[in-house]
């Protein structure tokens, strides 16, 4: 299995409209103290919509150079531009990622076959493992279980998928119909342990940019068989996975971030502040686990 346990989808920091260098540094030494298993940098919770060409090559730049190979890396590479998507997994490929994560084409809303031909060019012009990310609440388009077992089958390299359908049923198909070994990743911090429980390796997930430890341990846990105290630090979270997602991502994990005391908080336009009712809810939420600056 090429990709397991919990990995963080990690936040882009900015200060005065650039990435923040020092920061990002700063706050990926964070995450793997606290434990974290991998890495995620330039996915959607890294903002990398709004980063230029040159900033996102730079972000996956310092997050290889910063983890000097301690963790994996699995580097945000995907476009709904098929060529685009094959310069920038190759670029990830030269920077040193362990792996390339690759969203499905959003707005374009091909079809099956659409998607077959579109991994099939990536996996074909850049040998490296690749994880497709299935997320249909952002995208527009469900890459089915059907078209994913294709694709392993018949690309080697093309090793997991980010699953946030929160389907159980199309995460049993995948588990069912995809070679032995394949990494489902949870794509949805609240269907990690569920998902776990029927297979799946692990989770790409938003919270544990604030509670790394908290996210690692749940997974490390599963992992031995204490299904107890798995689900104990499940429920714990919850009030978390909650927070994260009452405005869309990465709103509040970075607004928690900045009340944390880990980084400014800046986003990019056209992501906004959190209201100011979301945001003395977000204070109560982590006043309550202890994680206020």
């Amino acid at each position: 299995m090429q990709f397991f346990g919990a990995l963080t989808a990690l936040v882009t920091p900015f200060k005065n409209g650039a990435v923040d260098e020092a920061a990002y540094r700063e706050f990926i030494e964070f995450q793997i103290s606290e434990g974290i298993h991998g890495l995620v940098p330039c996915g959607t919770t890294g903002e990398s919509a709004t980063l230029s060409h040159e900033e996102h090559e730079r972000v996956i730049e310092i997050c290889i150079d910063q983890v000097k190979g301690r963790v994996p890396v699995l580097a945000g590479a995907g476009s709904n531009n098929t060529i685009e998507a094959i310069r920038l997994t190759r670029f990830a490929k030269k920077a040193g990622a362990d792996g390339a994560l690759l969203i499905t084409p959003y707005y374009n809303k091909p079809t099956q076959e659409g998607l077959y031909r579109h991994f099939k060019a990536i996996a074909e012009a850049v040998d490296m493992p690749l994880v497709p990310y299935n997320v249909p609440g952002r995208t527009g388009t469900n890459l089915l279980p059907a078209t994913l077992s294709r694709l392993a089958h018949d690309f080697p390299n093309i090793v997991g998928v980010k699953e946030a359908t929160g389907d159980m049923s199309q995460c049993s198909l995948i588990m069912e119909q995809c070679p032995k070994g394949f990494s489902l990743l949870s794509g949805d911090d609240f269907t990690a342990l569920p998902l776990m429980s029927i297979g799946g390796s692990g989770v790409i997930s938003v919270t544990s940019n604030i509670v790394p430890g908290k996210v690692a341990a749940m997974y490390n846990a599963f992992a031995k068989g204490d299904i107890a105290t798995a689900m104990g630090i499940h429920h714990d979270l919850f009030v978390l996975h909650q927070a994260m997602f009452m405005e869309s991502n990465p709103i509040p994990v970075k607004t928690a971030l900045a009340l944390m005391g880990r980084m400014t908080g800046e986003m990019r336009l056209p992501l906004c502040p959190l209201t100011d009712e979301h945001l003395e809810r977000l204070k109560g939420v982590l006043a309550s686990k202890g994680l206020l600056a």
